[in-house]
Protein backbone atom coordinates (compact mmCIF):
# COMPACT_ATOMS: atom_id res chain seq x y z
CA UNK A 1 0.00 0.00 0.00
CA UNK A 2 1.31 3.55 -1.20
CA UNK A 3 2.09 6.36 1.00
CA UNK A 4 -0.33 9.04 -0.24
CA UNK A 5 1.39 12.79 -1.22
CA UNK A 6 0.43 15.51 0.90
CA UNK A 7 -1.24 18.39 -1.34
CA UNK A 8 0.76 21.57 -1.71
CA UNK A 9 -1.54 24.28 0.26
CA UNK A 10 -3.73 26.65 -2.51
CA UNK A 11 -5.56 28.69 0.30
CA UNK A 12 -8.38 28.55 -2.38
CA UNK A 13 -11.55 27.33 -0.84
CA UNK A 14 -14.10 26.18 -3.11
CA UNK A 15 -16.84 26.13 -0.16
CA UNK A 16 -16.47 30.29 -0.18
CA UNK A 17 -17.83 31.01 -3.35
CA UNK A 18 -21.36 29.33 -2.54
CA UNK A 19 -20.81 30.84 1.14
CA UNK A 20 -20.97 34.21 -0.36
CA UNK A 21 -24.48 33.97 -1.32
CA UNK A 22 -24.92 33.24 2.11
CA UNK A 23 -23.25 36.30 3.88
CA UNK A 24 -26.35 38.05 5.87
CA UNK A 25 -25.83 36.11 8.71
CA UNK A 26 -29.68 35.55 10.69
CA UNK A 27 -30.33 37.77 13.56
CA UNK A 28 -29.06 35.79 16.82
CA UNK A 29 -32.81 36.56 18.27
CA UNK A 30 -34.32 35.18 15.17
CA UNK A 31 -33.68 31.36 15.87
CA UNK A 32 -36.74 29.44 16.65
CA UNK A 33 -36.72 25.49 17.94
CA UNK A 34 -38.44 24.26 15.02
CA UNK A 35 -38.06 20.27 15.63
CA UNK A 36 -36.80 18.03 18.22
CA UNK A 37 -35.59 14.46 17.09
CA UNK A 38 -34.93 11.50 19.62
CA UNK A 39 -32.03 9.69 17.89
CA UNK A 40 -30.29 7.88 20.34
CA UNK A 41 -30.83 6.48 24.10
CA UNK A 42 -27.62 7.95 26.02
CA UNK A 43 -26.18 11.44 24.85
CA UNK A 44 -25.07 12.55 21.65
CA UNK A 45 -21.31 13.36 21.46
CA UNK A 46 -20.82 14.33 18.10
CA UNK A 47 -22.41 15.61 15.02
CA UNK A 48 -21.24 15.53 11.17
CA UNK A 49 -23.09 16.91 8.49
CA UNK A 50 -22.80 15.84 4.95
CA UNK A 51 -20.94 17.72 2.39
CA UNK A 52 -23.36 17.45 -0.09
CA UNK A 53 -27.01 16.58 1.05
CA UNK A 54 -29.61 17.33 3.97
CA UNK A 55 -28.00 14.50 5.86
CA UNK A 56 -26.85 14.51 9.71
CA UNK A 57 -25.19 11.60 11.05
CA UNK A 58 -24.97 11.51 15.08
CA UNK A 59 -22.35 9.75 17.51
CA UNK A 60 -23.27 8.66 20.80
CA UNK A 61 -22.62 7.41 24.60
CA UNK A 62 -24.60 4.03 23.08
CA UNK A 63 -21.20 3.20 21.05
CA UNK A 64 -23.31 3.92 17.73
CA UNK A 65 -23.82 6.55 15.12
CA UNK A 66 -27.08 7.40 13.22
CA UNK A 67 -27.80 8.64 9.94
CA UNK A 68 -30.68 10.77 9.89
CA UNK A 69 -32.45 12.50 6.75
CA UNK A 70 -32.93 16.45 7.62
CA UNK A 71 -34.99 18.03 8.40
CA UNK A 72 -37.34 15.02 8.81
CA UNK A 73 -35.49 12.49 10.76
CA UNK A 74 -35.63 9.39 8.83
CA UNK A 75 -33.26 6.68 10.04
CA UNK A 76 -30.79 6.22 6.92
CA UNK A 77 -28.66 3.69 8.48
CA UNK A 78 -26.87 2.84 11.78
CA UNK A 79 -23.08 2.39 12.12
CA UNK A 80 -22.04 -0.81 15.02
CA UNK A 81 -18.34 -1.93 15.99
CA UNK A 82 -16.97 0.90 18.40
CA UNK A 83 -16.92 -0.90 21.70
CA UNK A 84 -16.78 2.51 23.82
CA UNK A 85 -18.51 5.96 23.13
CA UNK A 86 -17.92 7.49 20.02
CA UNK A 87 -16.26 10.91 20.41
CA UNK A 88 -15.98 12.37 16.77
CA UNK A 89 -17.73 11.61 13.30
CA UNK A 90 -16.40 13.51 10.25
CA UNK A 91 -17.72 12.86 6.60
CA UNK A 92 -14.71 12.58 3.56
CA UNK A 93 -15.13 15.85 1.64
CA UNK A 94 -16.59 13.35 -1.38
CA UNK A 95 -19.32 12.35 1.21
CA UNK A 96 -18.52 8.56 0.55
CA UNK A 97 -17.38 7.54 3.89
CA UNK A 98 -17.22 8.40 7.69
CA UNK A 99 -14.54 8.36 9.89
CA UNK A 100 -15.23 8.01 14.00
CA UNK A 101 -13.18 8.60 16.82
CA UNK A 102 -14.34 6.54 19.64
CA UNK A 103 -13.28 5.70 23.77
CA UNK A 104 -12.50 2.38 22.74
CA UNK A 105 -8.72 4.11 21.62
CA UNK A 106 -9.48 3.33 17.57
CA UNK A 107 -10.10 5.57 14.68
CA UNK A 108 -12.61 3.99 12.35
CA UNK A 109 -13.34 4.38 8.44
CA UNK A 110 -16.94 3.50 6.77
CA UNK A 111 -18.04 3.15 3.51
CA UNK A 112 -21.02 4.45 3.35
CA UNK A 113 -21.90 2.54 0.18
CA UNK A 114 -20.80 -1.05 1.66
CA UNK A 115 -22.59 0.22 5.24
CA UNK A 116 -19.49 -0.87 7.32
CA UNK A 117 -16.72 -0.52 8.62
CA UNK A 118 -13.41 -1.09 6.10
CA UNK A 119 -10.99 0.23 8.32
CA UNK A 120 -9.54 0.63 12.49
CA UNK A 121 -6.73 2.84 12.89
CA UNK A 122 -5.02 1.56 16.32
CA UNK A 123 -2.06 3.62 18.10
CA UNK A 124 -3.38 5.80 20.49
CA UNK A 125 -2.72 4.58 23.91
CA UNK A 126 -5.78 6.17 25.44
CA UNK A 127 -9.33 7.86 24.25
CA UNK A 128 -10.02 9.10 21.04
CA UNK A 129 -11.14 12.31 21.58
CA UNK A 130 -12.00 13.63 17.74
CA UNK A 131 -11.05 13.72 14.49
CA UNK A 132 -11.20 15.26 11.27
CA UNK A 133 -11.02 14.83 7.81
CA UNK A 134 -8.32 16.81 4.99
CA UNK A 135 -10.01 18.00 2.55
CA UNK A 136 -8.55 16.36 0.14
CA UNK A 137 -9.73 13.01 1.47
CA UNK A 138 -6.00 11.06 1.65
CA UNK A 139 -5.27 12.30 5.13
CA UNK A 140 -7.19 11.64 8.38
CA UNK A 141 -6.50 13.19 11.74
CA UNK A 142 -7.10 12.18 15.26
CA UNK A 143 -6.65 13.66 18.37
CA UNK A 144 -6.42 11.46 22.11
CA UNK A 145 -6.37 11.35 25.90
CA UNK A 146 -3.20 10.56 25.67
CA UNK A 147 -1.77 14.18 24.74
CA UNK A 148 -0.48 13.24 21.17
CA UNK A 149 -2.45 13.56 18.16
CA UNK A 150 -1.80 11.86 15.06
CA UNK A 151 -2.20 11.99 10.90
CA UNK A 152 -3.20 8.87 9.53
CA UNK A 153 -2.69 8.21 5.71
CA UNK A 154 -6.59 6.07 4.38
CA UNK A 155 -4.40 4.74 1.48
CA UNK A 156 -1.15 3.11 3.42
CA UNK A 157 -3.78 2.53 6.16
CA UNK A 158 -0.97 3.58 8.31
CA UNK A 159 0.05 6.66 11.12
CA UNK A 160 2.59 9.13 8.75
CA UNK A 161 2.96 11.55 11.86
CA UNK A 162 2.60 11.68 15.76
CA UNK A 163 2.01 14.99 17.01
CA UNK A 164 3.82 15.45 20.31
CA UNK A 165 3.91 19.22 22.45
CA UNK A 166 0.61 19.23 24.43
CA UNK A 167 0.71 17.74 27.96
CA UNK A 168 -2.85 16.88 28.78
CA UNK A 169 -5.27 15.10 26.94
CA UNK A 170 -6.21 16.40 23.44
CA UNK A 171 -9.46 17.69 23.52
CA UNK A 172 -10.56 18.64 19.46
CA UNK A 173 -8.77 18.36 16.34
CA UNK A 174 -9.04 19.98 12.81
CA UNK A 175 -7.91 20.06 9.83
CA UNK A 176 -7.38 24.11 8.54
CA UNK A 177 -9.95 24.26 5.19
CA UNK A 178 -7.80 23.37 1.91
CA UNK A 179 -4.93 23.20 3.63
CA UNK A 180 -2.38 20.70 5.36
CA UNK A 181 -2.09 22.64 8.84
CA UNK A 182 -3.79 21.39 11.67
CA UNK A 183 -5.72 23.03 14.99
CA UNK A 184 -5.70 20.93 18.40
CA UNK A 185 -7.35 22.24 21.62
CA UNK A 186 -6.01 20.63 24.72
CA UNK A 187 -6.61 20.13 28.65
CA UNK A 188 -3.53 22.04 28.63
CA UNK A 189 -5.30 25.40 28.36
CA UNK A 190 -3.68 25.78 25.01
CA UNK A 191 -4.25 25.81 21.56
CA UNK A 192 -1.51 24.82 18.78
CA UNK A 193 -1.24 24.52 14.95
CA UNK A 194 1.10 22.13 13.32
CA UNK A 195 2.05 21.10 10.11
CA UNK A 196 0.40 17.68 9.36
CA UNK A 197 3.25 17.27 6.31
CA UNK A 198 5.93 17.25 8.65
CA UNK A 199 4.06 16.96 12.35
CA UNK A 200 6.04 19.68 14.04
CA UNK A 201 4.29 21.97 15.73
CA UNK A 202 4.12 26.04 13.62
CA UNK A 203 1.90 27.85 17.12
CA UNK A 204 0.59 27.81 20.18
CA UNK A 205 -2.19 30.21 21.46
CA UNK A 206 -1.98 30.85 25.47
CA UNK A 207 -4.84 33.12 27.16
CA UNK A 208 -7.19 30.27 28.39
CA UNK A 209 -7.42 29.92 31.84
CA UNK A 210 -8.83 26.87 31.93
CA UNK A 211 -8.97 23.42 30.00
CA UNK A 212 -9.68 23.84 26.65
CA UNK A 213 -12.90 21.89 25.06
CA UNK A 214 -13.10 22.60 21.57
CA UNK A 215 -11.86 24.93 18.76
CA UNK A 216 -12.16 25.43 14.96
CA UNK A 217 -12.20 27.72 12.45
CA UNK A 218 -14.40 29.61 10.02
CA UNK A 219 -14.83 28.81 6.43
CA UNK A 220 -12.45 31.76 5.59
CA UNK A 221 -9.79 30.25 8.06
CA UNK A 222 -8.74 33.75 9.19
CA UNK A 223 -10.74 33.11 12.57
CA UNK A 224 -10.59 30.74 15.19
CA UNK A 225 -13.19 30.34 18.34
CA UNK A 226 -12.27 27.95 21.46
CA UNK A 227 -14.06 27.37 24.27
CA UNK A 228 -12.89 26.00 28.08
CA UNK A 229 -14.32 23.99 30.60
CA UNK A 230 -15.13 27.38 32.54
CA UNK A 231 -17.61 28.41 30.11
CA UNK A 232 -15.14 31.03 28.22
CA UNK A 233 -15.40 31.69 24.55
CA UNK A 234 -12.61 33.23 22.77
CA UNK A 235 -11.78 34.54 19.12
CA UNK A 236 -8.59 34.92 17.43
CA UNK A 237 -7.04 36.29 14.47
CA UNK A 238 -5.07 33.87 12.82
CA UNK A 239 -3.15 36.03 10.50
CA UNK A 240 -2.19 38.30 13.29
CA UNK A 241 -2.05 35.54 15.65
CA UNK A 242 -3.51 36.73 18.56
CA UNK A 243 -6.95 37.16 20.41
CA UNK A 244 -9.36 39.43 19.00
CA UNK A 245 -12.41 38.29 21.70
CA UNK A 246 -12.79 36.95 25.32
CA UNK A 247 -16.86 36.53 26.18
CA UNK A 248 -17.53 34.72 29.70
CA UNK A 249 -20.49 32.49 28.82
CA UNK A 250 -19.87 30.51 31.94
CA UNK A 251 -19.95 28.90 34.95
CA UNK A 252 -20.76 25.94 33.34
CA UNK A 253 -18.44 23.87 30.61
CA UNK A 254 -18.47 25.41 26.81
CA UNK A 255 -18.56 22.27 25.49
CA UNK A 256 -18.04 22.92 21.45
CA UNK A 257 -18.10 26.14 19.22
CA UNK A 258 -19.24 26.55 16.16
CA UNK A 259 -19.35 29.34 13.14
CA UNK A 260 -22.16 29.92 10.46
CA UNK A 261 -21.47 29.75 6.77
CA UNK A 262 -20.74 33.66 6.73
CA UNK A 263 -18.54 33.52 9.88
CA UNK A 264 -20.64 36.72 11.56
CA UNK A 265 -22.29 34.22 13.96
CA UNK A 266 -20.35 31.83 16.46
CA UNK A 267 -22.81 29.37 18.41
CA UNK A 268 -21.75 27.98 21.77
CA UNK A 269 -22.74 25.01 23.36
CA UNK A 270 -22.86 24.95 27.35
CA UNK A 271 -23.33 22.15 29.74
CA UNK A 272 -25.83 24.65 31.57
CA UNK A 273 -27.97 22.98 28.87
CA UNK A 274 -28.20 26.23 26.52
CA UNK A 275 -26.66 27.03 23.34
CA UNK A 276 -25.62 30.92 23.56
CA UNK A 277 -25.19 32.60 20.00
CA UNK A 278 -22.34 35.67 19.31
CA UNK A 279 -22.95 37.81 16.49
CA UNK A 280 -19.87 39.18 15.78
CA UNK A 281 -20.91 42.34 14.05
CA UNK A 282 -22.91 43.23 17.55
CA UNK A 283 -20.80 41.64 20.59
CA UNK A 284 -23.39 40.09 22.00
CA UNK A 285 -24.63 36.82 23.21
CA UNK A 286 -28.16 35.52 23.38
CA UNK A 287 -29.24 32.45 24.62
CA UNK A 288 -31.62 29.46 23.18
CA UNK A 289 -32.65 27.48 25.67
CA UNK A 290 -33.36 24.01 24.73
CA UNK A 291 -35.58 20.76 25.76
CA UNK A 292 -32.96 20.51 28.61
CA UNK A 293 -29.08 18.33 29.41
CA UNK A 294 -26.29 19.69 28.59
CA UNK A 295 -25.37 20.48 24.99
CA UNK A 296 -22.23 18.30 23.93
CA UNK A 297 -22.24 19.37 20.54
CA UNK A 298 -23.42 21.99 17.86
CA UNK A 299 -22.91 22.42 13.70
CA UNK A 300 -24.75 25.10 11.60
CA UNK A 301 -26.46 23.35 7.99
CA UNK A 302 -26.41 25.93 5.67
CA UNK A 303 -27.19 29.35 5.76
CA UNK A 304 -30.33 28.64 8.06
CA UNK A 305 -30.14 25.77 10.40
CA UNK A 306 -28.50 25.60 13.30
CA UNK A 307 -28.56 21.94 15.21
CA UNK A 308 -27.65 20.92 18.40
CA UNK A 309 -27.45 17.58 20.86
CA UNK A 310 -26.39 16.15 24.15
CA UNK A 311 -26.77 14.64 27.05
CA UNK A 312 -30.60 14.09 26.57
CA UNK A 313 -30.21 12.11 23.47
CA UNK A 314 -32.44 14.79 21.44
CA UNK A 315 -31.61 16.53 18.30
CA UNK A 316 -32.66 19.81 18.28
CA UNK A 317 -32.98 22.19 15.16
CA UNK A 318 -33.11 25.67 15.18
CA UNK A 319 -34.28 27.93 12.26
Amino acid sequence: LQDSEFPVDTEVNTYLECAKEHTQPLKSGEYQLSNILKVHDLAVSCLALHPRKDIVVTGSDDHLWKMWALPGGNLLMTGEGHTDWLSGCCFRPSGTQLVTSSGDTTVRIWDLSRRGCILTLKGHARAVQGCSWHSRGDFVASASMDSTSKIWDVNSERCRHTLRGHKDSVNSIEFLPFSSTVLTSSADKTLSLWDSRTGLRVYTFHGHLHPCNHATFNMKGDTVASCDSSGVLKLWDMRKLVPVLSIDAGPHPANQVAFDQSGGVVALGSSDGSVRVLRRDAGQLSALRGPGGAVRCLRFHGPRLLLSAGADGRLCLWT
